[in-house]
């Protein structure tokens, strides 16, 4: 028996899971999956044939997860794609959870993020505004470690400075940042949870360029840092235990979580209360099948429902001078003006990132335009051999550029996870049924964003340019147990915990009403802390299990 029971090991429930266990709670942290070795994962990235964000870590039978190689293809993989479109994205379920293969940027939301409804007349407003949340992101900022500059804030007010200088910008950053200024944009640097200085005992950034899926020195901040001092603290991680109950009193509080292990064999943590902290996917998913699969805490019908991600934009061309990416983090800077279009009302907003990984998003490993394209070109390129074929790919490695726009879907109740109770996995729990669509809205922002890349691609000279017609998944879920005031329209309270049941408290994207365009793990992290001081203290006052 423990005071709280978190249910998910990512950078939500690990910072829930210290706070509380710092202030002298006893804390049990259940997690789906298993404890990875870093070196080791290291070792079967570089082993791997396909260099894709969930290749270093096992995708275990009792712990399934979602594979960007499953994704789009009709009967593969852990998702049951119920379209109309397909949701693409991602994540891990292993002890520090999607932390392990997270880019690192840290934006936070803007102020008018909070009120989309008040501003522009769509989405919800949140529960909260910016200043609520203002000094919660100085403290997620500093428990987690992020660099940037303050006088760049993205159009969000700061009260503190960072605690570490910026990571500085790439070449690539500065040969775009001239050609941006010359259409009349600003290139700022993005702030990141990644070390510019030893900081949490971890080594300063050296410049590795696989931070997706992992930095190989633990440079890039993770859940590990605050999972380590938890356990600490006292509190307990029990890996491999696959959450799939919540157990309810008869007065309709909950009194722990039933969860099975890799054998089938199962056991219950009790607590006084229960924090969901598992993705919007998974907590979710185990709202609605708990209470024999009646559900718990969805009075009203607003769990599962409401899944956002930030539909990604996708471009990429030939600069006519070299720019030299593959050097550095994945992405050092950003476009962020484009965040505030007053068009809000009517069509998505985005925001720019700029990447260093040249074409290895759209197309792969550099290797594979050289050796993968089935036609007589490139054939022969791979018949020339020696210098020939080793300078043009130099030249071609020397000037690829990327662009990567992220986009806001508004909340659309039809855009949902439901179980697949027909379909369930290798221990008996319901797969994710998933329906998505990407709607006008979203499409219209894309449109937007491409022609922003186009202008970029004129005043960089570029040849060879390319604009996906696919809305790419950003690997940020969003949604599914918004919190709100109404508990007829929301799921949770301003401060994360359940309408429904007084003891059950939730973390993570999630939780958002609306998603804005910025990366979410700042956000959710600030709003983590903030619901473990309201938990913290609450929790005298609740039952003992």
């Amino acid at each position: 028996m423990s005071d709280v029971v978190v249910v998910g090991s990512g950078v939500a429930g690990a910072l829930v899971a210290w706070k509380l266990a710092t202030a002298g709670a006893s804390v049990t942290v259940l997690e789906a999956g298993p404890r990875i070795d870093r070196d080791t994962a290291v070792e079967v990235f570089r082993a791997a044939p396909a260099k894709v964000p969930e290749s270093p870590y096992p995708n275990t039978a009792h712990a399934p997860r979602p594979s960007v190689l499953d994704i789009g293809i009709p009967g593969t993989g852990y998702f049951i794609q119920a379209g109309p479109d397909t949701f693409g994205s991602t994540y891990e379920r292993i002890v520090g959870g999607t932390t392990w293969h997270w880019l690192g940027s840290t934006p936070r939301l803007l102020p008018t993020d909070f009120r989309m409804r008040s501003e522009f007349g769509v989405g919800v407003d949140w529960p909260i505004g910016y200043a609520d949340l203002e000094p919660w992101y100085v403290r997620a900022e500093r428990a987690m470690g992020v660099a940037g500059d303050p006088a760049q804030n993205g159009g969000s007010p700061r009260s503190a400075g960072f605690p570490m200088e910026a990571v500085p910008g790439s070449f690539l950053d500065s040969v775009v940042g001239a050609a941006a200024a010359r259409i009349g944009l600003r290139v700022e640097l993005t702030p990141q949870a990644r070390n510019t200085e030893t900081f949490n005992d971890r080594h300063h950034c050296v410049g590795n360029s696989n931070c997706i899926p992992i930095c190989p020195i633990g440079a890039k901040y993770d859940a590990l840092v605050h999972l380590d001092l938890a356990e600490e603290a006292g509190a307990r991680v029990i890996a491999n235990a696959v959450a799939f109950d919540l157990v309810l009193r008869a007065d309709g509080s909950v009194s722990g979580v039933r969860y099975r292990r890799p054998d089938g064999s199962e056991a219950t943590e009790t607590g006084r209360a229960v924090v969901l902290a598992a993705n919007a996917v998974e907590t979710a998913k185990l709202l609605l099948v708990s209470n024999g699969g009646n559900g718990v805490a969805n009075r009203s019908d607003q769990v599962g429902r409401n899944l956002m991600d930030h539909p990604i934009q996708l471009s990429w061309a030939l600069s006519a001078q070299p720019v030299f990416p593959q050097r550095g983090p994945l992405s050092t800077s950003g476009i962020e003006e484009t965040r505030e279009a007053t068009t809000r009302g009517e069509r998505s907003a985005f925001r720019v990132e700029i990447a260093n990984d040249g074409f290895r998003f759209p197309v792969g490993d550099p290797t594979v335009e050289f050796t993968e394209t089935p036609d007589r070109a490139s054939f022969v390129r791979l018949r020339e051999g020696g210098r020939p074929l080793a300078d043009r790919w130099r030249d071609h490695l020397s000037r690829e550029v990327r662009f990567a726009s992220l986009t806001e879907q508004l909340p659309d109740p039809a855009n949902r996870v439901e179980p697949a109770f027909d379909q369930t996995d290798a221990i008996g729990i319901p797969r994710p049924r998933i329906s998505f669509r990407v709607d006008d809205y979203v499409r219209d922002g894309m449109a937007d964003a491409k022609v922003v890349h186009e202008r970029l691609f004129e005043a960089l000279g570029a040849a060879e340019r390319n604009h996906s017609d696919i809305a790419f998944g950003a690997g940020h879920l969003m949604g599914t147990t918004r919190m709100g005031t109404d508990p007829a329209t929301s799921v949770l309270d301003a401060e994360g915990r359940a309408h429904d049941v007084p003891n059950l408290w939730m973390v993570g994207s999630g939780v958002f009403p609306t998603c804005g365009t910025a990366n979410p793990t700042l956000t959710l992290a600030a709003l983590s802390l903030r619901t473990a001081d309201a938990l913290r203290r609450t929790l005298r006052s609740l039952p003992v299990a």
